[in-house]
């Protein structure tokens, strides 16, 4: 029978909550063939306790954006891999942002040319191509640069770590450690799985959840099973061996129908048990 010391433990326990609102790479795809898995571009949340944190910017965060609204004031942390149009489209349209009692922590490394995040995001809101600036947007707005290994303390018992993934991109993967609870978000499609000497695998160790990005086919469709698999299965074993417990692949290719991503999941299963590829709308809860 458990203590009441223990019963206590338990009714403090703070979850750590996933949830997929975009899953896509590239370039939103809507259509009959993309139901299932859906086809807004990349952006994740994870809740836990009072903090919120989202992952990236694509279409994606404008539904979250509108989950938001219920929620109000809002204070959350925004953290982007990388600049490229798939991980930033979302942020224009991200109606908190308008909203005068939200605050938002933006995350992101400088590019390989020096421009800031900050400036990034700036420069795809100015006239002709899009009709209002970045000023307008009426939340408060911290924007903060990352370097390699940089560490934050975001709230109590939630910490955050940043990892150069890619140096020619300067793509940027993420270790949050949540109350005991630790998920790793390294989105990048840059072959960061190269070698068995990337930081990632480190990076990853322990991890309850893995965030990658998933395979891509080639140009002319080959099928996963008659080209990189064995890469693939290289990479899962050393994932298995630094002790993950659970992966799940985003990031999908636009041209890749529910049909084809529920055959690429049954593949890898079949190397990982504990794999699946994320579905738009999916909420994966951790302990």
């Amino acid at each position: 029978m458990p203590s009441t010391h223990d019963v206590q433990e338990d009714s403090l326990a703070v979850s750590v909550d996933v949830q997929f609102w975009g899953v896509r790479d590239q370039i939103a795809t809507p259509g009959e063939d993309t139901v299932r898995y859906g086809g807004n571009t990349s952006c994740v949340e994870v809740r836990t306790g009072k903090a919120c944190l989202v992952f990236d910017g694509g279409t994606g965060l404008r539904k979250l954006g509108n989950s938001l609204l219920a929620r109000m004031p809002v204070e959350a942390h925004l953290f982007f891999t990388h600049c490229h149009w798939d991980r930033i489209q979302g942020f224009p349209f991200f109606v908190p942002a308008f909203i005068p009692i939200n605050h938002f922590h933006i995350y992101g490394a400088n590019a390989s040319n020096g421009s800031t995040f900050q400036q990034r995001l700036s420069k795809q809101m100015l006239g002709p191509n899009f009709p209002v600036p970045i000023q307008v947007m009426q939340s408060k707005l911290e924007f903060h640069d990352l370097n390699d290994l940089a560490k934050r303390e975001i709230d109590q018992d939630v910490i955050v770590e940043s990892c150069l993934l890619n140096d020619h991109h300067r793509s940027v993967g993420y270790r949050i450690t949540a109350h005991g609870t630790t998920v790793v978000y390294a989105m990048s499609p840059d072959d960061c799985l190269e070698s068995a000497s990337s930081p990632l695998f480190e990076f990853a160790r322990h991890a309850d959840l893995l965030i990658l990005a998933a395979p891509r086919a080639t140009a002319a469709g080959v099928p996963l099973d008659l080209q990189g698999r064995d890469r693939l299965h290289d990479n899962l074993r050393l994932i298995k061996d630094v002790g993950v417990k659970q992966v799940v692949l985003s990031l999908h290719n636009p041209d890749h129908s529910d049909d084809y991503l529920d055959h690429v999941e049954s593949q890898l299963q079949q190397l990982f048990p504990n794999l699946s590829l994320a579905r738009e709308g999916m909420i994966i809860p951790l302990p």
